[in-house]
């Protein structure tokens, strides 16, 4: 009898797994997420709201690695992205760490319209907020907690090891010229030059294609 039931309890249990998995259908592209819908990233400083209830339009979605967050906003908004959730909770980054939080272009004096890219890179929870305010935006509903799936994994275009750090030249010594290579062909003169880390091609990369949900 004991053994009977045992594996009764194994068929439902595979059952609902096997339902679970249908109803969650795996990834087959890559997806943009429109923050709060038509409704964007924004606060109404005279109602002291958000404009839209953004956990319950992370509710509706579904997110996986590669994706990409699209937060259309004023350009004097912020956009704070964390994987720590003391310091989302906090409303604040004051106490924050470079290498978990982020903030992304906004947060400026000039007047505008924007929409702010924030690619999803990392598997987990994922939180977002506006720290505008001192927090208060935050408190009053302008942040929202994301699970993100690893779906099709990272793109090529997001799978790149981090720029190196910045080394400081070493300065020449007085009697000591600069090394210049001359071309005897067209009698120019060839310097050497640093590479710096292309942003754009990282966050619009190949294959990066806008699909409005």
């Amino acid at each position: 009898m004991a053994t009977a039931t045992v594996a009764y309890i194994t068929v439902v249990a595979l059952s609902i797994a096997g339902v679970a998995a249908a109803a969650t259908p795996a990834a087959t592209k890559y997806t943009n997420h429109t923050v709060g819908g038509d409704a964007g990233w924004f606060f109404n400083a005279t109602t002291n709201t958000s404009s839209a209830n953004y956990s319950s339009w992370a509710a509706t979605q579904s997110f996986n690695l590669g994706d990409f967050l699209l937060f259309n906003t004023n350009m004097d908004q912020t956009v704070i992205q964390t994987y720590n959730e003391t310091t989302y909770h906090s409303c604040s980054v004051d106490d924050a760490l470079d290498s978990d939080t982020f903030q992304y272009d906004g947060g400026s004096n000039q007047v505008g319209a924007t929409t702010i890219p924030v690619p999803l890179t990392m598997e987990g929870a994922n939180y977002f907020f506006s720290s505008a305010s001192e927090g208060v935006q935050c408190q009053q509903g302008m942040a929202f907690e994301i699970a993100v799936s690893r779906g099709l994994g990272l793109p090529p275009s997001l799978n790149q090891p981090p720029p190196p750090p910045y080394v400081a030249p070493p300065t020449p010594s007085v009697d000591q010229s600069p090394h210049v290579t001359v071309d005897p062909a067209g009698g120019g003169v060839r310097t050497g030059a640093n590479l710096r880390w292309a942003v754009s091609a990282l966050l619009f990369g190949s294959g990066f294609l806008f699909v409005r949900r």
